[in-house]
C-alpha cells in the first residue's frame, strides 16, 4: 500500500500561503494608506475617478470601488506599486 505524501514531503513549502500580495489586505486599509501617503488630489491624478476628486471620503470611495471592478483594479495596482517602493 502506497503512503500518501504528508505536508513535510510535498514540494510546496507553504501550502496554505497565498501568492497574492493583496491577500488579507482590506480595501479600506489600502485607501487609508494611499490617502495618508499621497492625499486625494494626487490619488485623483493617478486614478482618474470622481470619488477621488469631488468631496472625497473613504466611505464614498469604498462604496464606488466595491461596485466598480475596473476602478478597484486600478487602485489596487497603484497600491502595489506604492508598497514595492
Amino acid at each position: 500500500m502506497a503512503e500518501k505524501p504528508n505536508e513535510s514531503t510535498t514540494n510546496d513549502p507553504s501550502p496554505n500561503k497565498s501568492n497574492d500580495p493583496l491577500h488579507g489586505v482590506k480595501l479600506a486599509d489600502i485607501l487609508e494608506t494611499l490617502v495618508e501617503k499621497y492625499g486625494w488630489e494626487k490619488m485623483a491624478k493617478q486614478v482618474n475617478i470622481n470619488c477621488f476628486k469631488n468631496e472625497p471620503s473613504i466611505k464614498s470611495s469604498l462604496t464606488f470601488l466595491r461596485k466598480t471592478p475596473w476602478a478597484r483594479e486600478q487602485v489596487e495596482k497603484f497600491y502595489l506599486n506604492v508598497i514595492k517602493k
